[in-house]
């Protein structure tokens, strides 16, 4: 169980501080299920009730400075994910961002990346698709990686791409 003032990751929400646990916001009669009352917290303009032991949606802690240090130093270890199919390739994306796992952002954005960029060099275009869940897996790891840094979310792609730079010249 989460605490108050404890900052997750909630399925389809993203960042989320803990404002409250408490009874059941709908129905007042019913006060042995317990809910978390959360606050996206890159947009204040919501508010969230879940039950504590809502399985239907992925909740966990977010990670701490050690373990966004230790990803970035795996960064290049972490394979990209090759679908030829295009449906399977978008279902792929729609899976690993589902999951909210930070190594599966870190996969998928490293294959949109490459993908983008080889379609680039062929003339072609870049696929709205691709545009679209690319967008989704950097705003979900940096917003994550931003508090876990404590840095401006704006600012860990630099961050990221500054540190995978400097492990290349010291290895």
């Amino acid at each position: 169980m989460f605490e108050k003032g404890e900052l997750i990751m909630c399925g389809g929400h993203g960042v989320c501080r803990v404002i409250d646990i408490t009874g059941n916001p709908i129905d007042r009669s019913d006060s042995k299920k317990k809910y978390y009352v959360l606050e996206p917290v890159f947009e204040k303009a919501s508010t969230i009730y879940t039950p504590v032991d809502n399985e239907k949606i992925v909740m966990r802690r977010i990670m701490n400075r050690e373990e966004a240090e230790k990803l970035i130093a795996h960064i290049e270890e972490i394979d990209t994910v090759w679908v030829q199919e295009e449906k399977r390739r978008e279902q792929t994306y729609k899976e690993a961002i589902r999951t909210y796992d930070s190594r599966s952002l870190v996969q998928i954005i490293k294959t949109l990346y490459q993908r983008k960029r080889s379609r680039i060099n062929e003339g072609k275009k870049v696929l709205s698709s691709d545009e679209q869940y690319l967008h989704k897996a950097e705003e979900l790891l940096y917003s994550e990686m931003s508090l876990a840094l404590s840095i401006p979310k704006d600012e860990v792609e630099s961050y990221i791409a500054k540190a995978v730079d400097k492990r290349k010249v010291t290895v």
